[in-house]
Order: C-alpha cells, then sequence, then structure tokens
C-alpha cells in the first residue's frame, strides 16, 4: 500500500472520529437546551393546549385570554427559533471541526508516517541499485526515541550491512583468488615454451606443448574475465572523458574479421569513465559478434548521443536465438545450449562484462534477437560530465 493512500485513510479516520463526537455533543446540548427551555417557559405544547383550553373558563375574559395565547405563542415561536438556531449554527461549527480535524490529522499523519517514508526510499534506493551488491552502503540511521519504527530502521540497517560485508567479500575472494591463480598460470606458460623451444624437441613433445599452451591461455583468459568481472561489480571511482565513437573506432581497426562484413556509423558520443574498462566492454560486443556469426555474414557497429545518453549498438548475424533466451546471456557462465555443445572457446562471461560495466558507469545494456536470427545488442551509458 502507498504511503499517500494510508495518510487519506488515517486523515479520514481522525476527521470522522471527531466529527462524530461532535455531532454527538451537538445532540446531547440540542436535547438539554429544549429540555431546560420547556422547563423555564412552560412551552410544552400539551400544557400550553390545556392552559389554553381552560383560560376562558377560569377567566370569563377574552382580551385576557387573547393576551395568554398570544404570549403562549410568542413563547412557541422563540423555542423553535432557537432551536432552530442552534441546530443550524451547531451543524456550521461542526464541519467547521470537522475540516480542521482533518487537517491535523494529515500534519500528524504525515509526521507519524515520516520514519516510514525514509525507510522506504532508502530501500527503493538499494532495491533499484544496478548490478548485484551495489547500493548496501547507503543507511538509514534513523534518530529519535526507540519506539517499534526506531526498532525496524535499526534491523533493516544492521541487514544491510551484513549483505555489503557478504557482497564484498565475496568481490574480494574472487579477485584474490584470481591474482593468485595468475601467478601459477605464467609460470606453467613460461615452463612450456621453454620445453617446446629447445633444441631437439621430438614433434609429439611439441605438439603436446601447443595443447598445454591452448589450455593455459584459456585459463589465462578465464582468469582475466573473472578479474575484470569482480572490477567491473565496483562503482567507477575516477572518471575521465570518453568518446565511445573513438573507442569502437579503435577496437574496429584492431579486429580481425574474415569472411565478414563490418560496418559503422560512429557519431560523437561523449561520457564520462573508465576507458580501460569501456574499452573491454566495446570490445566483448566486437567479439561476441565475430564469434557468433554465419559465413558471409556481416556486423554493424554504432555510436550515438540520445536523450542524454551514449548509445552504443552492435548489431551482427548469426544464428537464431530464442527471446527468452536473452537474459541468460547476460549471467556469468551462461551460455546457449548449442554452445555448451559444440565446445565454444568462451566461457559465458562475454555480455556479464558488458552489463557489468554499463552499470558500473550508471548505465546499462540490453539485447534483442534480430529477424533471421543473431542479435542487436545496446549499451546506454550517461553522456556529459561525471554524474
Amino acid at each position: 500500500m502507498k504511503s499517500w493512500t494510508i495518510r487519506v485513510r488515517l486523515t479520514v479516520l481522525y476527521g470522522g472520529l471527531f466529527f462524530v463526537a461532535g455531532a454527538l455533543l451537538l445532540g446531547v446540548t440540542y436535547f438539554l437546551v429544549e429540555q431546560s427551555l420547556d422547563r423555564r417557559s412552560g412551552a410544552n405544547p400539551d400544557v400550553a393546549a390545556s392552559l389554553t383550553s381552560i383560560s376562558p373558563l377560569v377567566l370569563n375574559n377574552d382580551q385576557i385570554t387573547d393576551a395568554l395565547r398570544q404570549f403562549r405563542a410568542e413563547q412557541l415561536q422563540f423555542r423553535e427559533e432557537t432551536m432552530h438556531s442552534l441546530l443550524t449554527q451547531g451543524a456550521i461549527a461542526l464541519v467547521g471541526v470537522g475540516g480542521v480535524a482533518a487537517a491535523l490529522g494529515w500534519l500528524v499523519a504525515g509526521r507519524a508516517l515520516q520514519p516510514l517514508h525514509r525507510i522506504t526510499e532508502t530501500a527503493e534506493r538499494i532495491a533499484g541499485a544496478d548490478g548485484a551488491g551495489r547500493g548496501l552502503h547507503e543507511r538509514i540511521a534513523l534518530a529519535g526515541p526507540g519506539d517499534e519504527v526506531k526498532k525496524l530502521a535499526d534491523t533493516f540497517d544492521v541487514m544491510i550491512e551484513r549483505l555489503d560485508r557478504s557482497f564484498d567479500g565475496q568481490r574480494r575472494f574472487v579477485a584474490n583468488a584470481s591474482h593468485e591463480l595468475r601467478t601459477p598460470l605464467a609460470l606453467n606458460r613460461a615452463l612450456v615454451e621453454l620445453a617446446v623451444t629447445r633444441p631437439g624437441v621430438s614433434a609429439e613433445t611439441q605438439q603436446l606443448g601447443q595443447s598445454l599452451l591452448s589450455v593455459n591461455e584459456r585459463h589465462e583468459r578465464l582468469i582475466d574475465g573473472l578479474l575484470l568481472l569482480a572490477d567491473a561489480e565496483n562503482t567507477i571511482a575516477d572518471r575521465s572523458p570518453v568518446d565511445l565513437a573513438d573507442v569502437a573506432g579503435h577496437v574496429l581497426d584492431q579486429s580481425a574479421a574474415s569472411g565478414l562484413r563490418m560496418e559503422r556509423d560512429l557519431r560523437p558520443a561523449a561520457t564520462c569513465g573508465d576507458p580501460i574498462l569501456l574499452e573491454r566492454l566495446t570490445q566483448n560486443l566486437v567479439e561476441n559478434a565475430i564469434r557468433h556469426n554465419v559465413a558471409d555474414g556481416w556486423l554493424a557497429v554504432s555510436t550515438i548521443t540520445a536523450s542524454g545518453r551514449a548509445v552504443l549498438t552492435v548489431d551482427n548475424t548469426g544464428p537464431v536465438v530464442p527471446a527468452y533466451e536473452i537474459e541468460t546471456l547476460f549471467q556469468p557462465f551462461r551460455r546457449l545450449r548449442r554452445d555448451r555443445i559444440d565446445g565454444g572457446r568462451g566461457f559465458g562471461l562475454g555480455l556479464s562484462i558488458v552489463r557489468a560495466v554499463a552499470r558500473a558507469h550508471g548505465g546499462d545494456a540490453h539485447a534483442e534477437p534480430r529477424q533471421g536470427g543473431g542479435l542487436t545488442v545496446t549499451v546506454t551509458i550517461p553522456a556529459g560530465s561525471p554524474y
């Protein structure tokens, strides 16, 4: 339920209670005043009628009887006017008191719900943060008396702190483990290269060495991908001006795609961020477009600035990708079923790194299947100065 709905209901409740209490008070006052007037003036209709009926017999004087009747009539009229005035003015006062009570109820409800608003806003910011574990540094830090709302906020802060430590520890573990694994892999590569380059090495040994180097290279690429993914999970602190058009042009110039037609439409798309990570983002997209393509296919890379965002788009031909598998491609170590069967060279980290880098820069990455096969991957990052 939205907070304004709760506030409206509390306001209606407060106003309704005051209105009912005022209506009861007005009814009691009306009854008491009516009884008081009847006792003081003897203006009870039955008593007045009986006095009027017996006055001619007792006094036997028409003038006195008329004067008595006129006096009684004036008393009755005074009584009716008084009660009508009490009822009318009381109703007006009741409406005014109800309005004041509703206004006070609105203010009181707003003040009572203010801590809940703060808790909700903090939770929404954390839930809306891009990337796993981002936004967990925020705390509510609610001040005030130790009531139930304060305990709820403190409990929420403790929970977020534990989650923050858990995600931070996970990122540090991946980074540290990756760093530790790079050293033995580099040592293995050096030993294998030394073994296969020595004079007099047999052909079988050279073939075995090349196989070991290929396996070692695959593991090195996996470790580099894990390191980059761990780095991209953190928000970028040091930013510098970068034009995605320049980055995309450089990556395309360095890419080899034999048998594929490469198209480019690179318009200025200035942003601020980490140039190395943005280059890796673009490189991953281009490599995926080349690797997952078809013979005599094509790929197209375009950049543009639109609606205050720098946009990088990579289109490519390729196998048909079901729409329900698109989000799977952005998850770490997740590949399409045919890639796993065919033993593809990738690890399922390419698009995961793309989205992680984009979200670390305050943007996002999305993909759509092309009709006839292939993908259209779009990366959007806030343009202009640092954000």
